[in-house]
């Protein structure tokens, strides 16, 4: 039997109500079905309107709901102008990455008029991810939050909440984002910062005719609550916080962490965060607020938006107080909150760490500039992984190992950059080019592999949020200045390091993730700044196939779009 939530999208307690249906729901109904429209509809922010490219015309998009070990389908027609293809962000996919969805990458787009429908399983996996858009820069609307309970009769490890809500940041441009884009491109500059960001598509009351455009969630004195926080901004990571009110943090990525409580969150593109708060202050009305972290010398949206802790029956006319954020470039406090996440680590939810690794990978970041004589000077920016910019291809690279079809991409990508220099010395403005190709790099099955991930001085230091498709991976260790293959795998942390999907690499800094390649398929890496991967910063890992059927990548389904 198949269930479809897609009507639970009004008010706040609608929403509660159909979450409440849902836990209810028989355990053997393991088949969830949904229809997603891409349709283009008008939508007016910060006194202007414009058409957007949204799903079924809401913005965000309707929540997935589903349980860990369910099927779930989802039919996608595409009514845009735009072709299109949808990413379920953090969900492994096993053996499956045709359902994956990030364009040329395992799948060629859905054009105009046709469709195709993601058939997925939920395994081994609970808690908070998202879906979004991953072509041209269509997930500034298209997006979405997914929402997977434990198994029936399996407990949150941590007191149940009285009621859960989700508050998915974003992105809001007053102009069309492709139209900016393109200019931009043709200039070979970046386009403009976004005019602000939203809580649950909404900027909140300290914008321009956002009165209205404010999202509120009403809380009981007394109750504690969930919150499924979700960074589907395209460009900033950022500090969340709430006025008056400490937040329990207890899940990373859909995965538990040992509970810790703090006044503020940083959460970079691409992670989820899910907190508990109780409704423990004097009833009245408080901002929940976020603006960017930045601290490297780079323009952001620096904008406050905010959304409203209301308590049950206090006047709307009540000023909601205002909590206070941290300053935009306060590593400390970025750093110092990173150094809290912890894997829970118990016998039910182990920290399954690599201790012995088969492959040792080391990769620079870098902004660069390429020759362009059609740009404004002469250059188009550029960003490289190992000095290599990827070169999208035309044919879906997962298309291309599978039926083995030539001349589509190489396994080349080397495992240390080409020429070792001072990564985070001063900066460098000199010999700027970057090598293009897509090139891949090839991994044994069920072959355990560190990556370390280093930033660099090229034109400028900047933080990069690193999402890994298929896998989550621990992060065992991170630092400021250049890795010390010497000194510092002895400070790593075996035990209990956050495992996660997407991670920060610090400004100036490194981080080092393991994971276990035990997944086959063609799986993207790419820098969640979406301006970074349109610029190149991304590369994708061939996972070769197990000795079985069972270790192998599944056959394509028949309604695979074509390029």
């Amino acid at each position: 039997m198949a269930m479809q939530l897609d009507s639970c999208f009004g008010s706040f307690f609608l929403c509660i109500f159909c979450f409440a249906w849902f836990l209810t729901f028989p355990a053997e109904a393991a088949v969830r079905k949904y229809q997603f429209d891409i349709r283009v509809k008008n939508v007016s922010r910060l006194c202007h309107a414009k058409p957007i490219v949204t799903v079924n015309g809401r913005f965000p998009g309707p929540t997935i709901y589903a349980r860990e070990g369910d099927r779930v389908l989802v039919k996608l027609t595409n009514y845009a102008k735009y072709n299109i293809s949808i990413h379920w962000h953090g969900l492994k996919q096993f053996r499956n990455g045709w359902a994956d969805g990030p364009a040329y990458i395992t799948q060629c787009p859905i054009k105009t008029g046709h469709s195709y429908t993601y058939d997925f399983n939920v395994t081994g996996q609970r808690g908070t991810l998202w879906w979004h858009a991953h072509i041209l820069w269509l997930r500034a609307t298209v997006y979405g939050a997914i929402v997977i309970m434990p198994k029936e009769g399996t407990m949150f490890p941590f007191p149940k909440p009285h009621k859960e809500t989700e508050i998915i940041l974003g992105e809001w441009w007053n102009s069309d984002v492709e139209t900016l884009v393109n200019r931009a491109n043709k200039m070979g500059l970046p386009p403009p910062t976004s005019d602000a960001h939203t809580i649950n598509g909404k900027p909140g009351s300290l914008f321009p005719c956002s009165l209205k455009h404010t999202f509120s969630m009403e809380v009981e004195a007394g109750k504690t609550y969930l919150l499924r926080i979700i960074n589907a901004a395209l460009n900033d990571e950022l500090f969340f916080t709430i006025a008056g009110h400490n937040m329990t943090v207890v899940e990373i990525d859909a995965v538990y962490t040992k509970p810790f409580t703090t006044r503020v969150i940083l959460i970079a593109p691409g992670q989820t965060t899910n907190v508990l708060i109780k409704a423990d202050q004097p009833p009245s009305r408080y901002f929940m607020a976020a603006r960017p972290f930045m601290d490297a010398p780079v323009p952001v949206d620096n904008k406050t938006v905010t959304a409203i802790l209301h308590y049950k029956d206090i006047p709307k006319t009540v000023i909601p107080s205002m909590p206070k954020l941290p300053a935009p470039n306060n590593t400390n406090v970025a750093m110092s909150y990173n150094k809290r996440l912890k894997s829970l680590n118990t016998p039910q939810f182990p920290a399954k760490v690599p201790l012995k690794v088969d492959r040792h990978l080391f990769y620079t970041i870098g902004l660069g500039a390429n020759p362009c004589s059609s740009c404004q000077n002469g250059t188009q920016l550029t960003a490289s992984l190992n000095n290599i910019t990827f070169v999208m291809p035309k044919v879906g690279l997962l298309q291309a190992h599978y039926f083995n079809i030539k001349g589509v991409f190489k396994t080349d990508f080397p495992d240390q950059p080409p020429v070792p220099f001072n990564y985070t010395g001063a900066p460098l403005t000199s010999n700027l080019g970057t090598s293009l190709g897509t090139r891949l790099s090839k991994v044994a099955f069920n072959s355990t592999v560190e990556l370390v991930l280093q930033d660099t001085n090229l034109l400028t230091v900047e933080s990069h949020p690193f999402h890994l498709h298929g896998f989550n991976f621990f992060i065992v260790g991170s630092g400021i200045g250049n890795f010390n293959p010497s000194k510092d795998p002895a400070r790593f942390n075996l035990v209990d390091p956050p495992e996660r999907n997407t991670v920060g690499v610090p400004t100036g800094g490194w981080t080092a993730i393991r994971f276990r390649a035990d997944n086959p398929g063609v799986w993207f890496m790419h820098c969640h700044l979406e301006l970074h991967t349109m610029w190149g910063l991304k590369m994708a890992f061939v996972v070769e196939n197990g000795k079985s059927p069972e270790e192998s990548i599944i056959p394509p389904p028949i309604d695979l779009p074509p390029c």
